[in-house]
C-alpha cells in the first residue's frame, strides 16, 4: 500500500467537503482520498505533474480533475472551511522567513560589453 499524505483524522474533516459525495448529483467519485494524496505529493515534492507515481493514477487525469476543481472553486471553498479551524496546520510563506540566496544580491545585471579582439599585425 502506498504512503498516505493524509492522515485520517485529517480526512474525516475534508472528506464531506469535496464534490462527487453520495449526495451529489452525477458520478460520485470513490477515490478523492487519492486524489487529494496524489495534489498533496505535488505540492510536498515540486514535481511536474508527469512525475507523478503510477499509483496516484495517469498524471493527466489527475491533472485535468485538478483543474476542472481549480475553476469551479473547490479549492477556495476547502481552504476557507479550514482556514476557520484553530487546529488547522497549514503553511505560510512570506518575505519575512524566505531568505535569497548569497550570490542573489548585490550582482550586476544586464549583458557584459565585449572590447574589441585586439588586431594583430602580420609580421
Amino acid at each position: 500500500m502506498a504512503r498516505r499524505e493524509l492522515r485520517d483524522d485529517q480526512w474525516n474533516k475534508i472528506k464531506d467537503l469535496l464534490p462527487g459525495k453520495v449526495s451529489d448529483p452525477g458520478r460520485s467519485a470513490m477515490d478523492n482520498r487519492l486524489f487529494m494524496d496524489a495534489i498533496l505529493w505535488i505540492a510536498r515534492t515540486g514535481a511536474h505533474w508527469r512525475e507523478l507515481p503510477e499509483h496516484f493514477g495517469a498524471w493527466n487525469s489527475v491533472f485535468q480533475r485538478y483543474n476542472r476543481w481549480s475553476k469551479a472553486g473547490v479549492w477556495e471553498r476547502l481552504f476557507q472551511a479550514l482556514s476557520d479551524d484553530p487546529d488547522f496546520e497549514y503553511v505560510m510563506i512570506d518575505s519575512t522567513i524566505v531568505r535569497a540566496h548569497q550570490h542573489s544580491a548585490g550582482a550586476k545585471g544586464g549583458l557584459k560589453k565585449r572590447k574589441p579582439l585586439a588586431v594583430q599585425k602580420a609580421d
